[in-house]
């Protein structure tokens, strides 16, 4: 097994969300199925840890049980120091506000019958009933503002956007809550290139400017490469290399790594 490297990338910032040796998988009618087999790694506080591998080597996995959408089967997940691996759905609540999950799907993420104003108004109306509705107008001008779409989106609906315009209308629903931590599940993998390059800029600019830390999840070494501080490739539900990004594409050291490195265009 790789060594867990336990200092940030700045040498020393304490990790926010913590995953020991976790176990993941789904039930069978025959038993259990293991997806994911006891992988460790971390993240700090304003880094991009990217979690990177093909299709089945349970990335999109570990996303769904970091937000309490499949249980924890073993090990342990800490988030600013707190269990909430095995915390109930009641006792996670508060952690809802506080770390978002953008999905690869905009279609099946985004609810169709609702305009943008009624899809950014629903996490304000709950997170934040105190707010009134002109309030919540115009933090929902300042979201739209905030990824760069136009006002007059409010009144449209999914369906009149493309795939990109939809990512973002799902990035600026997660920071409607103001999280300080977001999961990006292959937010980009279903773009095409130029897009692709836009929307990362994007949510390098929103780390940025909201304090964000990011777990960026891909399959595309390239986009890795642009977005990560450090890198967990995982294989077959197994954590094979954890490195710093530089160290990762300057001299990768599993060979499956290699193998990924080696299979991307960019190179």
């Amino acid at each position: 097994m790789f060594e867990n490297q336990s200092e940030g990338s700045d040498g020393g910032s304490r990790s926010l969300l913590e995953c020991q040796e976790i176990q993941l998988g789904y039930p069978l009618a025959s038993g259990w199925k293991p997806v994911v087999k006891g992988v460790s790694f971390d993240v700090r506080k304003g880094e991009t840890v990217a979690l990177v591998g093909e299709s089945g080597s349970g990335k999109s996995t570990i996303a769904k049980a970091l937000v309490k959408l499949i249980p924890l089967k073993g090990g342990r997940i800490t988030y600013a120091g707190e269990d909430i691996g095995s915390v109930s759905a009641s006792e996670f609540r508060p952690f809802r506000k506080r770390i978002q999950l953008i999905f690869q799907d905009p279609w099946k993420a985004l609810n169709p019958r609702l305009s943008v104003e009624g899809l950014l108004e629903e996490p304000l109306r709950l997170h934040f009933p105190e707010l009134g509705a002109a309030d919540r107008r115009q933090r929902i001008g300042e979201l739209l503002e905030s990824v760069q779409l136009p006002q007059s989106s409010t009144t449209r609906f999914p369906s009149e956007f493309s795939g990109g315009q939809r990512q973002r209308i799902l990035i600026a629903r997660a920071l409607a809550v103001e999280p300080e931590f977001l999961i990006c599940d292959e937010p980009v993998s279903a773009l095409d290139v130029t897009i692709q390059a836009r929307l990362l800029k994007l949510l390098n600019e929103l780390k940025e400017a909201h304090n964000l830390t990011l777990l960026f999840i891909s399959h595309d070494l390239a986009v890795v490469q642009q977005m990560a501080n450090r890198v967990l490739v995982l294989r077959e539900g197994h954590g094979v290399e954890w490195q710093h990004a530089d160290e990762l594409f300057r001299n990768p050291q599993h060979p499956y790594t290699r193998m990924l490195i080696e299979a991307c265009p960019a190179w």
